[in-house]
């Protein structure tokens, strides 16, 4: 006879006996470095579900109905007329009008119809001479926000329009770094050396005042003295995209959250802050590159706070959710109290020494909502739009299948052949992206045109 009476629910009725025989021995710190060594082995295999099968990651070719829809603005029979007319252009691989080709390709046919085509079309993105790279930083202090896609999407996409990218991982989970295929061997291939560097200069400007006056100086040990032999551009790497370089990083980068407040003790002159900036300025990687892209880590460190003081822009992406919009509001007072804090400081000395104050300042910051249902969260979205203002972009990234599968091979969604999709579901899911590019790049064009308008009058009031 079946009992009419329903299930109790699963947490009633354990028996504590039977529970202690499911545990295991107690934890010492040694099983911790047994399943951080499995889960490197793991994270190795899966990665490579991306890569080639000998073991290098490539970047995929695109179809002519893929370069002429959303890479070079022509009509398909155009396009092979123009090319059966100039062989020595890339001509593509595969039969007949079914032609695949490199981004190095599409590369080179931009600036040949930039050249040659129709003047009304936009075979080039604008970029003013002259100014240097738009510096892009992606944060938020919580965790699972899609600050890493978001980041490593935005470079693509960048890059799909022809723009020189770097792209700097300043997280020392390095999951951008494997996006991108980057390998990183230790901390001396990371923004480590770079600060470390600064540190080191600034320590020896101050002791060459301390030897001018007769004191000993600051101790100068070995990690400094290595530093100052590094540059940007020596650990900065190539990727499997063509127009996308690297600055990785991996697990030891996190000892720059230790190792900074030490120096910063060491010498509190030292602006901690302008560490990354001067590196990028100094080297002139801000010449090299049209737009450089900040993967910050999910917490308000020293890493981030260089992060953002290097940014020309900030973009914050959050969910649609109750407590990522409390986290993020949290975020903006955080940074606010921060970086209020260090002009407060900073400005009192500088004002008794006579000096030019410090002050921080971005040329646009912006609330990105991130895996958006618009089924479900529409009424908490335009909530989070209604208080955060224009400090929000009008877009709001949805979650598509295609970006779930995308993220299983630890790819991006322009490195998915569209052939493995639906083509609906590939527009649909490319479409996520593009309109978020669309409205950042529309900020990054923006910001370019006021500074060369600045630059234009301040040179003839000059």
């Amino acid at each position: 006879m079946t009992s009419s009476k329903e299930p109790l629910p699963p947490y009633f009725n354990i028996d504590p006996a039977k529970a202690a025989e499911k545990l295991s021995d107690p934890i010492d710190t040694a099983r911790f470095a047994k399943a951080a060594a499995f889960a490197a082995r793991g994270r190795e295999d899966l990665a490579k579900r991306g890569y080639s099968p000998d073991g290098e990651k490539r970047l995929r070719r695109f179809s002519t109905w893929e370069v002429c829809k959303y890479l070079i603005p022509l009509a398909p029979a155009h396009f092979r007329r123009v090319l059966k007319k100039n062989p020595d252009l890339p001509q593509g691989v595969g039969e007949g009008n079914s032609k695949w080709y490199s981004l190095e390709d599409v590369l080179k046919l931009r600036t040949f119809f930039a050249a040659e085509g129709s003047a009304d079309k936009e075979y080039l993105p604008w970029r003013p001479k002259g100014l240097p790279a738009k510096v892009i930083a992606v944060s938020n202090f919580k965790g699972g926000t899609s600050k890493t896609t978001t980041t490593a999407h935005l470079a693509m996409s960048a890059a799909l329009d022809g723009y020189k990218v770097l792209v700097i991982d300043l997280d020392s989970q390095g999951s951008l770094t494997s996006i991108m295929g980057g390998k990183v061997d230790d901390e001396w291939s990371t923004a480590f050396p770079l600060i470390a560097k600064d540190y080191a200069q600034a320590l020896q400007a101050e002791n060459a005042v301390r030897a001018a006056a007769g004191e000993a100086p600051l101790p100068f040990d070995e990690t400094l003295t290595e530093s100052l032999q590094t540059s940007a551009r020596d650990i900065i790497q190539s990727t499997h995209w063509p127009n996308i370089d690297l600055l990785g990083a991996q697990l030891n980068l996190y000892w720059a959250e230790f190792q900074i407040p030490v120096w910063r003790m060491g010498l509190r002159s030292w602006p901690l802050w302008d560490a990354l900036t001067n590196a990028l300025s100094n080297e002139t990687i801000l010449d090299d590159y049209d737009i450089i892209f900040l993967d910050t880590p999910p917490a308000l460190g020293y890493l981030t706070i260089n992060a953002l003081a290097a940014a020309d822009i900030l973009l914050v992406p959050l969910g649609a959710s109750f407590l990522e919009f409390d986290s993020t509001g949290r975020f903006f007072d955080m940074l606010y109290s921060t970086f209020a804090s260090v002009e407060d400081g900073e400005n009192a000395a500088r004002r008794r020494s006579g000096l030019p104050e410090v002050k921080f300042e971005w040329d646009a910051v912006r609330a990105l909502i991130t895996r958006f249902d618009a089924s479900q969260q529409t009424d908490l979205a335009n909530v989070i739009q209604a208080y955060f203002g224009d400090f929000t972009t009008t877009y709001r990234q949805e979650m598509t299948a295609m970006v779930g599968q995308a993220g299983e091979q630890v790819n991006g969604i322009y490195e998915a052949d569209y052939r493995e999709f639906n083509r609906d579901t590939y527009v649909r899911g490319r479409e996520t992206f593009d309109r978020t590019w669309a409205e950042v790049k529309e900020i990054v064009l923006g910001t370019w045109w006021r500074d060369l308008k600045m630059q234009e009058e301040d040179g003839s009031n000059g």
